[in-house]
């Protein structure tokens, strides 16, 4: 599995650039248009580059000043269907799959602990949602509110920032998180104030047996065990780009349906509820922070070896 890289550079760094693609037997597909490139002025630069080996390419272009001075941009390809490319999959270490690109995981972290109106938006209706599952015992809405909840990526943002010694990003995940959390339980209790005062929803339905939703204001152990394991999937996820593998992230931990939770404790003013949901909201969230820098941290040390060690077997196996 190759990526594309597209870079543009100013003249005076196009041949260290050309040197620098053209020296590794894993780049192939290198082309150069001089003077090209309008804004800002210099040239482009195309190739295409074993996916594993993209970060130390990122990183040498990189000293050569094109953060700053010129651009970097890697896309991957729908599909590769020449000889070079399955060469290099075939001399690959480990597994394309398999390859961490680091920049992009930054880049991904960066991302998740952006403030968007989208993202405060999802999360208020998540809630809305997670509230309407305890009010009708529905197992169904849980899912769909654990769906919908976009919270995942302020917490990947915070393990990423740790990893990485990213202070700033570390206060950026948190702040996002603890704010928009903050936000929907406000919007969601001032909406369960209004159904109670119109008669829509009664202490009744909130306080009542739940055996299909009790768990969300209920933790125990296995709480803390589950978001342990989901932030630790949820970080091997973020870091591999299975994006399909952090929708299950979404649906295992029980963080949006504490906070609806919470917000109709608040709104009915029932103290068990309230501080039932505040536990539970708080441990999922440790819970994944915690697994979620571990692994992260395995990773930049030792995923490289793993792979290698386990893609060696495997053919040997095979």
């Amino acid at each position: 599995m190759l990526l594309h890289l597209r870079v543009t550079a100013p003249a005076d760094l196009t041949e260290s650039v050309c040197q620098t693609l053209c020296r590794h037997d894993w780049i192939t597909n290198v082309t150069l248009q001089r003077g090209v490139v309008l804004e800002p002025a210099g040239d482009l630069v195309e190739a295409d580059v074993a996916r594993e080996k993209a970060g130390p390419v990122i990183r040498e272009l990189t000293r050569l000043g094109l953060r700053e001075r010129g651009g970097i941009v890697v896309t991957s390809p729908t599909g590769t269907p020449f000889d070079a490319a399955d060469r290099f999959e075939r001399a690959a270490p480990v597994h394309p799959y398999d390859a961490v690109i680091w920049e992009s995981v930054e880049a991904a972290a960066e991302a998740g602990a952006v403030p968007t109106v989208s993202f405060h938006v999802f999360l208020v209706l998540a809630v809305v949602l997670a509230a309407v599952a305890v009010i009708t015992d529905s197992a169904v809405l849980v899912i769909g509110a654990m769906v919908v909840g976009p919270e995942f990526s302020a917490i990947a943002a915070t393990c990423a920032g740790l990893l990485l010694g990213r202070w700033g990003l570390v206060g950026r995940g948190l702040r996002l998180l603890v704010l928009s959390f903050l936000l929907a339980i406000v919007v969601v209790t001032l909406l369960a104030v209004l159904a109670r005062a119109t008669g829509l929803v009664t202490l009744e339905e909130v306080v009542r047996e739940r055996p299909n939703t009790g768990f969300i204001w209920h933790p125990d152990r296995w709480s803390f065990i589950v978001a342990l394991v989901a932030g630790a999937a949820g970080a091997l996820a973020l870091a591999i780009e299975k994006t399909a593998t952090m929708v299950g992230v979404f649906i295992s931990v029980t963080t949006v349906p504490a906070a609806g939770n919470l917000a109709l404790g608040l709104a009915f003013l029932d103290g068990g509820e309230i501080r039932g949901s505040l536990a539970q909201l708080g441990l999922n969230v440790a819970g994944m922070i915690i697994a979620g820098t571990l692994v992260l941290v395995v990773m930049r040390l030792w995923w490289t070896p793993i792979t290698v060690a386990s893609e060696r077997l495997f053919r040997r196996l095979s």
